[in-house]
């Protein structure tokens, strides 16, 4: 890959009389903008067994985590699958990171939820926006502006975000209904209903959240493999790591396995996540008004109902993508392209919202299981998308069944880490907020 990215500062010399004309065109210029036509030429088979085993390790990851993430969202679980797959494509063709993959997360999902008033109408349209701004700062080559927001800051609003989340999903751990997603409201609620508690939910929650930790522990216990293993051990070795990476998945399958088994003897002591809308997304203009029981709103209204949420979803957007870019080029010694960067998630939010998508952006967690998995180019965000629109097709009927214990349990096994260090004033300040 470093072989690749070498090859984008390279560009054929154009006769002296035509470089005026041709410079706008020459190769260089091409690969800037379209970094795909720098590592494709030299594409391996080796790179593509690589590239398949890292998008299917992604892709059994982000489907349960789609699903959950809409939940965050306040959104129907099929619009976190819309939302899943579009990334996938277009980094593929202008991403200048290897490892990064483009999707939904917990932050932005939150984010959606108190900006769009859980109506996929505003959170689609949030999401074009989010995409135009996102766009219009790559053109204006504004990407160095992030550099100005504060450490400090950013992991006070991350840390306050991961408990609102972890905390947002104990009603479906209990198993309980009908509580409101304000914090302080959900806090009041849980506690005073907590004698509704299901004692099936909570049950499947803590043996899932067991089951993820036990499968997380076994990855870091699995011993490199070197080319006088055993091939019984490389083949348990192989297991293993497979079972630990896609553990998502497995526990959700897990799930939804024994929540079937009750479905058929009649009795149902889980709350399922239901039907979902079947079949991909259909290709529409993102909606610039929405009707309602009262009237229709406007755009100019809608606009303003999202308020700060204008600069607010661009900007974390921007700041977690560049962010997990920039954590895994300077771990795998690699330079990435700021701008270009901001050019890919701003299209990826642009034309995701023609699917129905909400805003999206760079996925930590998914990119570390991509870099794990041995990625090699982006083309394993193809097969990622592949399998995420595979299983709109032909999975949504399997989706029912998956109790909504599991796929939140998740989120107190990742969500709650304790901070490394203790927090500094600017952090507990943006905590607060």
């Amino acid at each position: 890959m470093s072989s690749s990215l070498k090859a984008m500062d390279r560009a054929t010399p154009w006769p002296p009389g035509l470089a005026p004309m041709a410079c706008c065109c020459s190769r260089a210029t091409l690969q800037k903008w379209l970094p795909i036509l720098a590592w494709l030429p030299d594409y391996s088979m080796q790179w593509l067994k690589m590239d398949l085993i890292a998008g299917l390790s992604v892709g059994l990851t982000v489907i349960p985590q789609a699903l959950a993430y809409a939940e965050v969202a306040g959104l129907p679980a099929q619009y976190g699958l819309y939302s899943a797959f579009m990334g996938c494509f277009v980094y593929l063709l202008l991403g200048t990171s290897r490892d990064v993959t483009l999707g939904p997360t917990a932050i932005m999902s939150l984010l959606v939820s108190s900006y769009t008033f859980h109506e996929p109408a505003y959170a689609v349209l949030l999401a074009f926006l989010s995409g135009c701004i996102q766009l219009a700062m790559s053109f204006l080559g504004l990407g160095i502006l992030l550099d100005f927001i504060s450490c400090p800051v950013i992991k006070g609003f991350t840390s306050a975000a991961a408990i609102t989340i972890a905390f947002g999903q104990i009603k479906n751990l209990l198993g309980l209904q009908h509580v409101p997603r304000q914090f302080f409201l959900q806090v009041y609620h849980t506690f005073r209903n907590i004698g509704q508690t299901r004692p099936g939910d909570v049950v499947l929650g803590m043996v899932c959240m067991l089951l993820l930790v036990m499968l997380k522990l076994m990855r870091g216990h699995v011993p490199p493999s070197y080319h006088d293993m055993p091939t019984s051990m490389r083949v348990s070795c192989g297991l293993v790591w497979t079972a630990s990476t896609a553990r998502n998945a497995l526990v959700v399958s897990f799930a939804a396995l024994i929540a079937y088994s009750f479905e058929v003897t009649g009795c149902q002591p889980f709350i399922l996540t239901g039907k979902i809308v079947e079949g991909l997304p259909p290709l529409q203009v993102p909606p610039f008004s929405l009707s309602t029981a009262n009237g229709t709103v406007s755009f100019t209204e809608m606009v303003q109902d999202m308020g700060a949420g204008l600069a607010v979803v661009p900007l974390m957007g921007l700041l977690e993508s560049i962010a997990v870019a920039r954590s895994f080029a300077s771990q795998n010694s690699y330079r990435i392209n700021t701008n270009q960067e901001l050019l890919s998630i701003g299209l990826t939010n642009m034309l995701g919202s023609f699917f129905s998508s909400f805003p999206v952006t760079g996925s930590f967690g998914r990119t570390a299981v991509n870099a794990q998995s041995g990625v090699c180019t982006p083309a394993g965000g193809l097969v990622t998308g592949v399998l995420v629109l595979l299983s709109l097709d032909y999975m949504t009927s399997v989706f029912y069944f998956i109790p909504k214990t599991p796929a939140r349990a998740r989120h107190h096994v990742r969500g709650l880490r304790p901070p490394g260090a203790p927090l500094p004033a600017v952090i507990a300040v943006s905590y607060l907020l």
